[in-house]
């Protein structure tokens, strides 16, 4: 056992000393860009700051709004939809005389056949004319 510590020892010490050489030498990189960096000042342009856009900013957030809701409106919204066990795949009809059937299947096949937002009667046009 002793034979094998002392190659392990001097390995361990020569991988110390190169990581302490190489942290030295960083850290003087950092501090001669930190010294060249703080040697000249660069004036803010104050003016531009201040003056703010109100029409560009909010064109900007609705864009990116739109952008970040658009995969949205084309999820699934129904995750069992077209399956066996969907429990929303249920409805309720009735026929008076002659009239055509009526039945709540009308108002939920869109969504119990797969349907995202955007494929819903109402929603799914303003979703699409709000949205990019």
């Amino acid at each position: 056992m002793a034979r094998h510590a002392a190659p392990r020892t001097s390995r361990r010490s020569a991988l110390l000393k190169a990581g302490l050489t190489v942290t030295a030498a960083g850290a003087a990189l950092v501090g001669a860009g930190a010294g060249a960096q703080a040697a000249a000042p660069v004036p803010l342009p104050v003016d531009s700051l201040t003056q703010t856009d109100a029409g560009a900013a909010g064109a900007g957030a609705l864009s990116g709004v739109g952008h970040a809701l658009g995969p949205l409106t084309r999820l699934q919204l129904d995750p069992l939809a077209n399956t066996g066990v969907d429990p929303l795949d249920n409805g309720v009809g009735t026929q008076v005389a002659d009239f055509k059937p009526l039945g709540t299947n009308l108002v939920t096949d869109h969504v119990t056949k797969g349907g995202a937002v955007a494929d819903l009667p109402v929603v799914g046009p303003l979703s699409q004319g709000l949205l990019p």
